[in-house]
């Protein structure tokens, strides 16, 4: 019992623990002697009167307590050593003080049934109704251990037998459930209003105790009284099945269509909690199968939801409504379908329950099975000719609805089965919309392998590229323009992504919010080559030289991409040049594939024609008379292979140096052009870094 377990802790031998004095810990001495504090808790429960007051006169504090709180008043009143209780009360020991558990001395007289002990505790000033931290009273402990002596002498003195502990147990609760008869008849007789005998009747109908349930009901009491929470005893045994009480209070006069709060009846409960000898015998008794909860839930609604199949079938064959709707329109089916309950469903459509029938809301059993994410309720629907493309009032089909909730196997499961892609709301939203809203990427995924357009327009012109934006989901953003979709597509206010971006970045969105790979906006924007995006993040101070987590910067993307636009723009706002990534690239090394045969970046912009990267590297300080191994310099290598733009650009800083070259049987394309080793072709950034 509850009480008895919280009891065990306080229980243990004083001398298993420290010792507790005041605020101060006496430590235990070695070898067999005890401290003085030990040896005055082992006295008074040894009931060693002389030695109790032999230790109280050499120092040792009147209140103290082992490690569990426990005092030499809770272990004297323990054992019944009246003399010690009296002198400990007779010279202040508190006599309400309380274990960590929160009994008290009376508590524990009451449990151990030491009715003296309670008797003087009392007279000293005890509190009758003092509840430990379980809610426990001393008149509880004594109903749980059937000393009707001491409940007898509580409740003369004022005890309160309405009391319950946290789980709601009353001291008549427990004495029933104990089978306590004599302490249950003290507390009944002493209960002349009635008021406790409520909850005990109930106690009587969960535990199907009939010998309990009739003691109480022998006066003729109304079998039908309610608990605070509105239900009769006949709900508690329907909960429990108990069909033996539930037998005697219809005998005694009980309702068997009593609805308690919000209209629940006994029926609602067993059909609930899938009770079906409960169910089968209210039905015998004449419970209404047609009745309504608050809500409007039937019965068989409570047992479709619950997925009690056999009882389902059972309420199904005593012509239970198989169309009665809830306020909002719910059907059976439909709770069936909320609870991924395939073989209550398969019952009610095996009876006739329509398969597409709808709520207020025009929404099918398909809805509510592709909203909770169940695809075998769902499949099984299908199955049964169960409309795919049906709309509810505001246009969603279950296509719509299951992207919108991320139900990726609902998904797959709709389209296999027909269900339009490209199907619009009343506003115009497609699936793609919806999902690219949500950020759902494995759906947006999903949606375009199977030709869902990125640029469809709802009724305002927007596509879900615009909504993606306006719900900053970057990633949805990146799959979209992957697949096409246009990125300055107008809306009907003719705005684009990027004015929904902007009005993202003014409201306080993040600037320099990273993907798991720590790459920031701006980042992605120079993958991209979006020099409208670029600008605007430049605008609002986006960090010019983030680094994601391998080092790289913006620079670097754009450099690596060949977004020269975005490189320019990135170095007019400050950007490093020469930031080093972690495997000791620099953009510039980057831009211009640098290899290990002394070439600089320069040269290899003059390899292959990078005029724009030239000037960048020119106006940023690069060396453009350093030489390669075979010594060439950059405008040797450019006026070797003809680039003229690039030869202007390099002899704006410069003086040709004329070098004289041996006669060769290669042409002069192949002898300057120099093929960078294959350590240099090693990927510096693959689409899964850049994407985070």
């Amino acid at each position: 019992m509850p009480a008895a377990e919280a009891m065990t802790t306080d229980q243990k031998e004083p001398d298993k623990a420290p010792v507790v004095n005041g605020t101060e810990t006496l430590p235990r001495p070695s070898g067999k002697q005890s401290d003085p504090g030990t040896s005055f808790l082992r006295a008074a429960r040894a009931g060693q009167l002389d030695k109790v007051l032999q230790l109280l006169e050499s120092g040792v504090g009147i209140n103290t307590s082992n490690a569990n709180g426990l005092n030499a008043l809770h272990l004297a009143a323990k054992d019944g050593h009246i003399e010690i209780v009296t002198e400990l009360l007779k010279r202040g020991c508190t006599v309400d003080a309380a274990t960590k558990k929160g009994n008290t001395a009376l508590h524990i007289a009451a449990l151990a049934g030491q009715e003296e002990v309670a008797r003087i505790l009392v007279e000293q000033g005890a509190g009758v109704n003092v509840q430990s931290l379980n809610g426990f009273t001393p008149l509880y402990m004594a109903a749980q251990e059937n000393h009707d002596g001491v409940v007898k002498f509580l409740l003369s003195k004022g005890a309160n037998q309405g009391l319950a502990t946290e789980d709601g147990f009353t001291p008549l609760a427990v004495a029933m459930q104990q089978g306590h008869d004599k302490v249950v008849a003290v507390l009944l007789e002493n209960d002349s209003r009635g008021k406790v005998r409520l909850p005990a009747l109930h106690i009587a109908a969960k535990k199907d105790d009939c010998k309990a349930a009739a003691l109480l009901l022998q006066n003729e009491h109304n079998p039908d009284v309610t608990s605070k929470s509105g239900f009769t005893p006949l709900h508690i045994a329907a909960h429990y099945g108990n069909q033996n009480i539930a037998n005697l209070l219809y005998q005694k006069g009980a309702d068997i269509n009593y609805a308690a709060k919000h209209n629940i009846t006994p029926l609602h409960v067993a059909s609930k909690w899938g009770k079906l000898s409960m169910v089968t015998l209210l039905l015998e008794k004449g419970a209404n199968i047609e009745s309504k909860t608050r809500d409007g839930l039937t019965p068989l609604h409570c047992a479709a939801r619950s997925g009690h199949d056999q009882v389902v079938d059972l309420l199904v064959e005593n012509k239970a409504p198989l169309c009665s709707k809830t306020k909002n329109g719910l059907s059976p089916l439909h709770m069936a379908s909320q609870g991924d309950h395939v073989d209550a469903a398969r019952i009610l459509l095996y009876h006739g329950a329509p398969v597409d029938e709808v709520t207020v809301d025009y929404l099918t059993a398909l809805h509510v099975a592709a909203h909770c994410g169940h695809a075998r309720v769902a499949k099984m629907l299908l199955d049964r000719s169960a409309d795919p493309n049906a709309r509810a009032l505001n246009g969603f089909t279950p296509l719509h609805i299951a992207c919108k909730k991320n139900r990726i196997k609902v998904v797959e499961l709709l389209l296999k089965y027909g269900a339009s892609i490209e199907a619009t709301t009343e506003s115009g939203l497609t699936p793609l919309h919806v999902a690219s809203f949500m950020g759902c990427m494995n759906i947006a995924i999903y949606l375009l392998q199977h030709e869902a357009s990125a640029d469809v327009a709802t009724v305002r012109g927007e596509t879900p590229l615009h909504l993606a934006a306006r719900a900053n989901q970057t990633d949805i953003v990146r799959i979209l323009l992957r697949n096409g979709a246009t990125v300055d597509a107008r809306a009907r206010e003719h705005q684009t992504p990027l004015h929904v971006a902007a009005l993202l970045i003014e409201n306080g969105a993040c600037l320099a919010g990273t993907t798991k790979k720590g790459f920031t906006p701006l980042h992605l924007a120079a993958k991209y080559g979006n020099i409208k995006v670029a600008r605007l993040l430049l605008q609002r101070d986006a960090p010019v030289d983030a680094q994601g987590k391998n080092g790289v910067t913006p620079l670097h993307v754009a450099s690596h991409y060949d977004n020269q636009n975005v490189a320019l723009l990135l170095l007019d706002k400050g950007a490093s040049p020469h930031a080093t990534a972690k495997n000791g690239h620099t953009p510039l090394h980057i831009a211009a594939r640098k290899n290990q045969n002394g070439l600089t970046p320069l040269h290899l912009c003059a390899q292959e024609d990078k005029v724009n990267v030239a000037s960048i590297l020119v106006k940023n300080g690069a060396k453009v008379d350093s030489t390669t191994k075979n010594g060439q310099t950059a405008l040797n290598i450019a006026n070797k292979l003809g680039y003229i733009t690039v030869i202007e650009t390099l002899k704006v800083v410069t003086t040709t140096t004329t070098i004289t070259t041996t006669t060769t049987t290669t042409t002069v394309e192949e002898k300057y052009k120099v093929v960078a080793p294959e350590a240099m072709q090693e990927t510096f950034m693959s689409d899964s870094e850049d994407d985070g």
